[in-house]
C-alpha cells in the first residue's frame, strides 16, 4: 500500500449526497494519477452520514472507480460491532481495503484497541489500514500496540499516522510497519523517514502535484519532492485554517467542482478565511 490516496469529500446537494458531483470528482482524481481513493472518511463527513448513506456511498464509489485504482472504504466506528458491520459490508460490495479509525469518545485502553482491531481483522479478509488521529479521537495508538496488531494479523497492512510526533513515525517504520502520512504538511518528512505515501486532503485540489511529490520522494528524488512541497505548502496550511473539510469543500466550490454544502454542525467558512483561501488558490494559478 503506497502512493497518494485522496481522502475525498462527500458532495451534498439539498441535503442529499450528490452522486453526479462525486463521480465527476473521482474521475478527475483518477485522470490525474492518484493511486487510490478513500471514501467515507473524516474529510467525507462520515460522522454525519446515516448508516444507509454510508453504505450506499461505499457501494456507489466502488461502482464509479470500477477497478481503475484502489478503493479504500472508511469503515471505522467507536462501536466495535458497528465497525465490523461496515467493514464486512465494504468487503461484500467490492472495496479493495478499509480504513479503520481508533474508537473516538470511548477512550479505550491499548488493550481495548487490540481487542477492537482484532475483531475487525478476524471478520474480514480485506486489507486494513489503521487510522491514528489523536487530535480527533482523544487517544493515541502506541507503536508497540500497532506492532502487536501487525505481527498478529496479515490483513492489517498499513497505518495512516496523523499524530504529528515524528519520533512515533520513526518507531513505526523501525518496526517494519507501512506508514501513510495523515497530515499533508508532514508528508515529505514522513517519506524521508521511510513512509510510503499519504492519505491526503490537498490531493482533492492538486492531485497531480501530490502524486509527483510522493512518487519523486519514493524514487529518492528529494530535491524535486521538496520543491513541490514548498510550492503546495501555503495550500496545505490554508486547507486547515478551519476544521477539515470546511476549507477543502469551499475551495472545490470556488473551482466549480461541487457545492460548498456541509452537514451541521459544520458550517460555512468565515469570509475572512475565504479570502485567505482564495488568494492561495489564485497564487497557485488555480483560479
Amino acid at each position: 500500500m503506497y502512493g497518494v490516496f485522496p481522502a475525498i469529500i462527500t458532495p451534498f446537494k439539498n441535503g442529499n449526497i450528490d452522486y453526479e458531483s462525486l463521480e465527476r470528482h473521482i474521475n478527475f482524481l483518477i485522470d490525474n494519477g492518484v493511486d487510490g481513493i478513500v471514501v467515507a472518511g473524516t474529510t467525507g463527513e462520515s460522522a454525519t452520514l446515516s448508516h444507509d448513506e454510508h453504505k450506499e456511498l461505499i457501494e456507489r464509489s466502488v461502482e464509479i472507480v470500477n477497478g481503475r485504482v484502489k478503493l479504500v472504504a472508511g469503515a471505522g466506528s467507536n462501536s466495535t460491532k458497528e465497525a465490523v458491520e461496515l467493514s464486512t459490508f465494504a468487503e461484500d460490495v467490492g472495496a479493495d481495503a478499509v480504513l479503520s479509525i481508533t474508537p473516538y469518545y470511548n477512550k479505550p485502553t491499548q488493550q481495548g484497541l487490540i481487542k477492537h482491531f482484532s475483531e475487525i481483522a478476524k471478520a474480514i479478509n480485506l486489507p486494513i489500514i489503521l487510522y491514528n488521529v489523536p487530535s480527533r479521537t482523544g487517544i493515541n495508538l502506541e507503536p508497540e500496540t500497532a506492532k502487536y496488531l501487525f505481527d498478529e494479523f496479515s490483513n492489517i497492512v498499513a497505518i495512516k499516522e496523523a499524530n504529528p510526533n515524528l519520533s512515533q513515525v520513526s518507531e513505526l517504520v523501525r518496526y517494519g510497519i507501512t506508514v501513510l502520512s495523515g497530515n499533508d504538511e508532514l508528508t515529505l518528512p514522513i517519506l524521508a523517514l521511510g513512509g510510503k505515501g499519504v492519505i491526503s486532503v490537498v490531493a482533492n485540489i492538486t492531485p497531480k502535484e501530490m502524486v509527483e511529490l510522493v512518487h519523486s520522494a519514493l524514487k529518492g528524488d528529494f530535491d524535486k519532492a521538496k520543491e513541490i512541497h514548498y510550492k503546495l505548502y501555503p495550500l496545505m496550511k490554508a486547507l486547515f485554517i478551519e476544521t477539515n473539510p470546511i476549507p477543502v469543500k469551499t475551495a472545490l466550490s470556488m473551482l466549480g467542482r461541487c457545492s460548498s454544502e456541509l452537514r451541521s454542525p459544520l458550517c460555512e467558512m468565515s469570509e475572512k478565511n475565504k479570502k485567505i483561501l482564495e488568494k492561495v488558490l489564485r497564487d497557485l494559478g488555480l483560479l
